[in-house]
Order: C-alpha cells, then structure tokens, then sequence
C-alpha cells in the first residue's frame, strides 16, 4: 500500500495500518517497527525520459542518508547480518521478488 499512487494529502502510514514515528535529524516521520530504516536528505530529483528523450510520468528522486537505525538483532559482530535479516529484494517484471536465502520467487504486486 505504500507505494500506492495517491495524492500528497493522503496519509500513506493510514493507508497501509503502518505506526509512524517522529524522525531525529529530518522534517518526516518514518515506519516505527521496521527493523531497519534511513533518514535522508534529498540531494536531486529527474524525470524520467524514454530513448528519444520524451519525458514520462516517472521520477528518480536520490538522498543522502543522515541516519540508520538497525534492530540489534540484526547485527552480527557490529555488521548487518543481510543474510539472516529476511530482506526481500526486487527481481524485475511487474511484481517478481525474491527473499534473501530462498531461491523461490514470489509475487508482490503494487497496488
């Protein structure tokens, strides 16, 4: 649900049943009980362009992260342990997925 198209007046943490909590070093609150998040700053925002450089409606929008927090849990000698965190990583095509550990692709379509 977070990655519904929506407009900016719509609460996206109520949308998804998600907790929000207040940020330390910037303006907007991030997922209480995600173990693992990131503070950014934004640095530059591109739209997007097919080939012969005709804009889409699509944007790259690039931070500088400020701050991380990472559940204890998940750190192995001081280091975030990746391969036991249960991190799911994009694989391609419209909703295809894969979990760190599982060779099986699973399907996660957005909203």
């Amino acid at each position: 649900q977070t990655c519904a198209a929506v407009p900016p007046e719509v609460d996206e943490f109520e949308l998804a049943g998600l907790e929000a909590v207040d940020s330390e070093l910037i303006q907007v609150p991030r997922v209480a009980r995600s173990p693992v998040t990131f503070e950014c700053r934004l640095t530059d925002i591109h739209q997007l362009r097919t080939a012969s450089h005709e804009p889409i409606p699509s944007w790259l929008v690039l931070g500088e992260v400020v701050k991380v927090y990472i559940d204890r849990r998940l750190l192995k000698d001081g280091v975030f342990d990746t391969a036991n965190s249960g991190a799911i990583l994009r694989a391609g095509g419209p909703a295809d997925y894969f979990a760190i550990g599982d060779a099986q692709k699973f399907r996660m379509y957005r909203p």
